[in-house]
């Protein structure tokens, strides 16, 4: 059984209108240089102290690059009980494509 699931950029956008959590696992200088609003860094160092103060049943949006990293970060949350966990289909890279006007950076 699937751990969790594929989410498209278009549907997140409407999760984080709902008040999903979104988790970005890109280096710290990429997420600097930009990510999607009010999403938290996520990296081997913080991961515990997220999981920590975590809303468990809240959706959670795992992205990355592209889309393939973040699909071992969103098994890894569901293996912690994470109840719904999503890996962002085309990562950062899509996302900004989609929704430029939607990008910040630090």
């Amino acid at each position: 059984m699937q751990s969790f699931s594929y989410i498209s950029v278009e549907d997140t956008a409407k999760l984080l209108e709902q008040g999903a959590i979104i988790v970005d696992v890109r280096d710290e200088n990429s997420f600097s240089q930009g990510h999607i609003p009010n999403s938290i860094h996520l990296d081997n160092h913080s991961v515990a102290s997220f999981i920590q103060r975590a809303d468990f049943d809240a959706p959670t949006i795992v992205v990355c690059y592209h889309g393939h990293a973040s699909q071992s970060a969103a098994a890894y949350l569901h293996s912690q009980d994470f109840s719904e966990v999503y890996s962002m289909d085309g990562g950062f890279t899509r996302w900004s494509q989609v929704f430029p006007e939607r990008v910040e950076s630090n």
